[in-house]
């Protein structure tokens, strides 16, 4: 009996002693706690998926303890515009992103994976066969539970996307919607807020989004509202009409009575440089009066998207297929070529007009492989090759290659960036997949922001540059955009919380990604777990992925 009992009683003892212990402690490193408090040098405990202690914790052990002495320690970094909808699912590693901090992927700019309709798994079916992924989901919470199931290192969230809900109901024809699609259309974001999904997106500077009004916006972020959501827009100008455009985010936010966030703010074309200041008068005034508005950026002065920027919205009604066939029509060329070589209209900001230069345009990705040779070539190189103005040499491209081409235009100014860095309220965004080295290089040029932003910020901008202090950059970097979100349960570095935790060498932390060679992988990451699990040790990948889809509860506070 006594012997039964001390075997019990020895039991117990490595019971608690095993409850007292840790699976990772993070011993020695600085901790920069999201808050925005300068950084302590103090130890981080985590068990399964929390953060269980924070302190000197010399006294206690651990499954694993990672040395983080000299290096920083911070919350696990969101990426606010994350277009890695494709490369997690061709590669759920997410190689370029988990590289440089980020545990959490907020995906949909305006398109989202769903909610899909017949008709548009026939258009978007190719492209996933393309990726070797059968297009099985409906909804867009399917989609994202289907990340998770099949695996991927960060955990991932989405916004649903205005653009496709458009097209579930509408299609891409130019036209206001009429009360009983407009019913139709608010139905489906109040199912996908009740899947998780965070709030209403739009990209209004893209047809068929750009041919939404006012009016249909407040209505659907109206519908996101009722479930705590944000409304989060790409304007429909960043140039010729950035003030009018900032001002409709104001409005919408004001009406439906929702947080608004503005992506990827900025000002295109030197004639509207002196404009950032102007849209951040009208925000901080917003604020003040009540209006909840945040934004996000990302550290470069080059931005990418296609050619269809270069053209009105009224050619690329219908889609593209009959945008295309417009373009054939002789008479529409003609038209299409004196509106191109015009000044902007108030309608539409004419984008070869605000870059300056056809040289200042950079193609970055063709689908034809006929026209792989003009990838990495200025638009004003190709238009000499072929011997045709600038105009006729954008429409005969988008003819060729029956697309809008992916290209780069290099019209911001470096003063903006700093000035926008230096926002309380500005959060950051890649605007661009997380891909891997290996299997992205062979397709090609690709923007630098899809391997450096997050680094380039706590390099540049933090170490080099001084725009920002380090505890003020990880705060924007992982609790600014956790409030904004309504995510009480991420974003710090807090007992309770998900362990999402990174740690990285502030003196050598940098983007390596260049234009003229992109395919680089940041550097300074050392060490990154996402829910516990370390997905990347001593700046290599371990090929977990523990990642999950982080749904919407609760609401969005103000900042």
């Amino acid at each position: 009996m006594l012997r039964t009992l001390a075997a019990a009683w020895l039991m117990l003892a490595a019971s608690i002693a095993a409850a007292e212990d840790f699976d990772v402690l993070i011993r020695g490193g600085t901790v920069y706690d999201g808050s925005g408090a300068p950084g302590r040098k103090i130890d981080v405990g985590l068990r399964g998926d929390r953060i269980v202690a924070i302190g000197k914790l010399r006294d206690k052990t651990a499954k694993q303890t990672v040395n983080a002495a000299g290096l920083a320690v911070a919350p696990g970094f969101i990426n606010m515009l994350s277009w890695a909808t494709d490369s997690l699912l061709v590669d759920g590693n997410s190689q370029s992103d988990i590289r440089q901090g980020v545990t959490l992927e907020l995906l949909g700019e305006g398109m989202t994976m769903g909610p899909l309709n017949d008709a548009m798994k026939q258009q978007f079916g190719p492209r996933m066969r393309k990726l070797g992924v059968d297009l099985s989901w409906t909804t867009l919470g399917q989609y994202l539970e289907l990340l998770e199931k099949r695996g991927v290192s960060p955990n991932v969230a989405s916004f649903v996307g205005a653009t496709t809900v458009r097209l579930h109901v509408i299609g891409a024809a130019n036209r206001a919607a009429v009360p009983t699609e407009l019913q139709a259309m608010q139905q489906l974001v109040r199912d996908a807020m009740q899947e998780g999904a965070f709030g209403v997106s739009s990209a209004l500077a893209y047809a068929p989004a750009t041919f939404a009004n006012t009016d249909e916006l407040i209505a659907l972020s109206k519908a996101a509202a009722e479930f705590g959501g944000i409304y989060i827009s790409h304007i429909r100008d960043e140039g010729d009409r950035l003030v009018e455009s900032v001002e409709e985010v104001i409005e919408i936010a004001r009406s439906a009575r929702v947080p608004a966030e503005i992506y990827h703010l900025k000002a295109l074309g030197a004639p509207n440089w002196n404009k950032l200041d102007i849209v951040i008068d009208r925000i901080e005034a917003a604020r003040k009066a009540g209006v909840r508005i945040t934004a996000d950026m990302y550290p470069y002065t080059a931005s990418a998207t296609g050619l269809d920027v270069t053209m009105p919205p009224w050619v690329q009604d219908g889609g593209l297929d009959a945008w295309v066939a417009r373009l054939k029509d002789p008479a529409v060329r003609a038209r299409l070529l004196e509106e191109m070589k015009a000044p902007s209209t108030p309608t539409w900001s004419n984008r070869l007009r605000n870059v300056g230069s056809p040289e200042n345009v950079l193609i970055l990705g063709v689908k034809s492989p006929g026209l792989q040779s003009i990838v990495g070539k200025t638009l004003g190189a190709v238009a000499r090759e072929r011997g045709t103005s600038v105009e006729d040499t954008v429409i005969d491209l988008v003819i060729e290659d029956g697309s809008r081409l992916q290209v780069a235009y290099f019209l911001m100014s470096e003063e903006n960036i700093r000035r926008a860095i230096s926002l309380p309220w500005m959060s950051f965004g890649s605007d661009a997949g997380s891909p891997t080295v290996e299997t992205a290089v062979s397709q090609g040029p690709e923007h630098p922001r899809a391997y450096g932003t997050f680094a380039r910020v706590l390099g540049k901008y933090v170490r080099e540059d001084k725009v920002v202090s380090l505890e003020e950059a990880v705060r924007r970097l992982s609790s600014l955009p956790a409030q904004t979100l309504g995510i009480e349960d991420r974003g710090r570095i807090e007992v309770g919380r998900y362990a999402d935790v990174v740690i990285f060498e502030p003196a050598a932390i940098a983007d390596r990604s260049t234009f003229a060679d992109p395919h680089r992988y940041a550097i300074g990451m050392r060490h990154v777990f996402v829910n516990g699990v370390q997905v990347l040790a001593d700046g290599e990948h371990t090929g977990a992925r523990p990642g999950r889809f982080v749904r919407h509860r609760g609401r969005a506070v103000m900042q």
